[in-house]
């Protein structure tokens, strides 16, 4: 089955194909698509990744005769293309559609365009290529015109930006690019961006949006399916992230307690307390400044040696916190932390906000999506019981940036909170159910199509499809964390099997391991991280993050988010790190 041998953990079968080439090369593939594509989109390919002809003999190439103008063009047969006679330097946007006659030079322009992503697209997959070709940011600035003129460039100037924009950016599709909790990319889900930004509208109204507003529909209530609320009763939106789908639950939990809050402000509003780990994402404490309920009224709760929030501690805050004047009225429990990936005890956590009648939202960005797995979903249980869940598809399930939904179990409470009723969109008298008018709940009024991507995603995956993808993440971690675990050189920040992808580590080079003077110990390994960073940045080898914890000092915390990813890009990993750290 191929979708089978794709989530493959790699090793068994890395050399099976026919001349030893990986199908992961650029060559292969363009061998591939030469035969396969039409205009001669896999040749060209092959011409721009400069790898059609590397393994043929060192003999010095002769002299070629002049190219025909169907060569020129990219076809691989005679043509009539008009493509060879279009001088783009020549041409300026204004000569792009809708000018008049100028549906050809647009194709043509646009097929250039494609073939630079293509391109792109193909290196970035290339184990050979670098993830990053680095460059300080004074040098960066110096190596390209990036200043805005008064005269505009021709369309030949602009194809050299797009090459040039590209060449310096970070290849997050690379199977060893490591650095963030969002990477990989999804052909399907590249492909939903694009028809996206062509249909080019807005989320605000059905009449003007008509599928992707069903659409939205439709996704979000089989997410609140997967979360266990009952027949995916409630609400949601998809937000410009997870800080904003916090944000999100912050403000409906304060409006469900305090209605008033709307039309008079925090005037009516009692001091607030809010609840949330030591270890939770900070988009809580921002969330709480931007609403005016302010930083120091977020009281941050223990968590144990693994990073879960100790709920014990958490009633203990409440009691006090009531003692002191203070209402609590949100407590964010987290599923899956962002430095350790931990997962907050949440059946434990519900039973408290229960208690004390407290509205309890689950920050799922990042763990959220191993409810699609029936082998790890147990980590989540009790998060039905959540008042609202934040659940981030851009991350484990590799939906192209951006894709964040907040999760609402109450039905009608976010347009109650945060309704308007501008006459100018939400006409009362239009001719459809005005229940799909759904852009007077959100914040914003422009709101960007971020659900065609998730949606086209799961069409061509299936729930099991996204369900495959994350347990190979999950089972390439443990293979980190057992391969370092007892190895020469490493020690893991806390004890026990990782909960999520995160795997947190410290290297030790050769010179700092048999130190006996702890607090000297301690200060030349805060500097290890950063060192080795630099080099896998300057090397363009590899990128992975580092950072300190509390009273720790920097460690790497290694996160797998990439299906491309594999054992091998593992090995290569910790292989890189001694070579890089071995003289520190």
């Amino acid at each position: 089955m191929a979708q089978q041998g794709f989530w493959s953990l790699g090793g068994d079968n890395a050399g099976a194909n026919t001349g030893n080439q990986s199908p992961s090369t650029p060559r292969a593939w363009c061998q591939a698509a030469a035969s396969k594509l039409s205009g001669g989109l896999g040749s060209k390919l092959c011409a721009l990744l400069n790898v059609g002809e590397l393994e043929k003999g060192a003999e010095p190439a002769a002299k070629q005769p002049p190219e025909t103008e169907a060569a020129a063009c990219g076809c691989n047969k005679s043509c009539n293309c008009t493509k060879a006679s279009v001088v783009f330097s020549d041409l300026y946007s204004t000569d792009l559609l809708p000018a008049v006659d100028s549906d050809a030079k647009t194709m043509i322009f646009l097929q250039e365009v494609v073939d630079i992503l293509m391109a792109y697209i193909v290196e970035s997959f290339d184990r050979d290529t670098k993830v990053i070709d680095f460059h300080y940011p004074n040098e960066l600035l110096q190596k390209n015109n990036w200043e805005l003129q008064s005269e505009p460039a021709s369309l030949d100037e602009i194809l050299i930006s797009c090459r040039a924009t590209l060449k310096y950016a970070i290849k997050t599709a690379h199977p060893r690019y490591f650095n963030q909790l969002s990477t990989g990319l999804d052909m399907v889900g590249l492909a939903a961006d694009w028809l996206t930004s062509t249909a080019n509208t807005n989320m605000f109204t059905y009449e003007v949006a008509p599928v992707f507003v069903l659409l939205e529909y439709v996704t979000l209530k089989k997410m609140r399916e997967i979360i266990g609320w009952k027949d995916g009763q409630g609400d949601g939106i998809f937000s410009p992230g997870g800080a904003i789908s916090n944000m999100y639950a912050m403000l409906l939990a304060r409006f469900k307690m305090f209605p008033d809050v709307k039309e008079k402000g925090m005037s009516c509003v009692p001091r607030l307390a809010a609840f949330t780990s030591e270890h939770s994402h900070f988009s809580i404490k921002k969330g709480a400044a931007a609403l005016g309920i302010g930083t120091e009224s977020v009281i941050c709760i223990k968590v144990d040696e693994s990073g879960q929030m100790i709920p014990a501690d958490l009633e203990r805050r409440i009691l006090e916190a009531k003692q002191t004047g203070l209402v609590p009225f949100f407590v964010s429990a987290t599923a899956g932390t962002t430095v350790y990936g931990a997962f907050d005890p949440l059946i434990a956590i519900s039973d408290i906000c229960k208690k004390y009648n407290v509205w309890m939202h689950v920050d799922g960005a990042w763990g959220g999506s191993l409810l699609m797995s029936r082998r790890h979903r147990w980590k989540l249980d009790g998060v039905e019981r959540a008042n609202s869940v934040t659940w981030n598809p851009h991350k484990m399930m590799s939906v192209p940036l951006q894709c964040s939904a907040l999760l609402v179990r109450e039905e009608g409470l976010m347009q109650s909170c945060n309704n308007m009723h501008a006459v100018y969109l939400f006409q009362q008298d239009k001719h459809y159910d005005l229940s799909y008018d759904t852009g007077d709940k959100a914040l914003q009024c422009g709101r960007h199509v971020d659900i065609f991507k998730l949606w086209l995603m799961w069409r061509a995956k299936g729930t099991i499809g996204f369900e495959a993808q994350i347990d190979k993440c999950l089972e390439l971690s443990d293979y980190l964390y057992n391969k370092i675990k007892d190895r020469e050189g490493y020690e893991m920040v806390f004890n026990g099997t990782p909960q999520h992808t995160n795997v947190c580590f410290w290297y030790l080079p050769p010179g700092i391991r048999y130190m006996e003077d702890k607090e000297e110990r301690k200060k030349h390994l805060h500097k290890v991280a950063p060192v080795i960073k630099a080099r896998m940045m300057e090397y363009g080898t590899t990128m992975v993050s580092y950072q300190p914890q509390g009273d720790k000092v920097n460690f790497f915390r290694m996160v797998i988010s990439n299906p491309a990813a594999t054992l091998e890009d593992i090995d290569f990993l910790i292989e890189e790190i001694e070579r890089l750290g071995q003289d520190l």
